[in-house]
């Protein structure tokens, strides 16, 4: 067989097996995701956590203004903890497909952008977001958090969020406080509120 056969060979078998995880982890994605090293499962695990925070979790000292604090912000605050924000909600949006969720085109996160302003730039702005396992959640309650449903109830509001503080590195490039000035920002910083775990309109 020659190499070029043995390439293409190999590409068919390799795209086969990622179909069938696919297939296979649509409704049973794990905690971990897709990951493979030791570290990735443990960042990746934080993101789809379940759990809900208790009182002595929460760190008092996070406010949207605080989060919104320039600076290099990556020790500011503790992935252990979690926190309780308000800000108007400027954006709500659906997140791509990617490894915390099995690449699954159906079950992705919802991003919630979130300011002390209406008219707030990307910049200025902080990101939430409400997770596949946290949706299922939250239906079993009776409230129903689809994107749809909390575009159209949430967008123009001031609003409060609570959930754990999450510090997103895959964005830390993109974000003002930790590439300050930077031509691709589109946010303020990389600490999201990760799993939102309540919300409610004030106003």
């Amino acid at each position: 067989m020659r190499l070029s056969q043995r390439i293409s060979l190999m590409l068919l078998v390799g795209a086969a097996l990622l179909i069938a995880v696919l297939v296979f982890t649509k409704s049973r994605c794990p905690t971990q995701g897709l990951a493979i090293s030791a570290t990735t499962r443990a960042f990746v695990s934080l993101k789809n956590r379940t759990a809900m925070p208790q009182p002595a979790e929460f760190d008092q000292r996070v406010t949207l203004a605080a989060m919104l604090q320039p600076g290099e912000d990556r020790a500011r605050w503790s992935i252990r903890r979690a926190a309780n924000v308000e800000g108007y909600v400027v954006d709500v949006r659906e997140g791509g497909s990617e490894l915390a969720n099995c690449y699954s085109t159906r079950r992705r996160d919802t991003h919630v952008h979130l300011a002390l302003r209406p008219d707030a730039p990307p910049r200025e702005q902080v990101v939430l977001e409400v997770t596949p396992r946290m949706q299922e959640w939250a239906g079993r309650q009776g409230r129903d958090w689809s994107e749809a449903t909390l575009r159209r109830e949430l967008l123009g509001h001031w609003c409060h969020f609570e959930g754990w503080l999450f510090f997103d590195t895959t964005h830390a490039a993109e974000s003002e406080n930790t590439a300050a000035g930077g031509p691709r920002n589109w946010r303020a910083t990389a600490w999201e509120i990760h799993p939102v775990t309540y919300l409610k309109i004030i106003r």
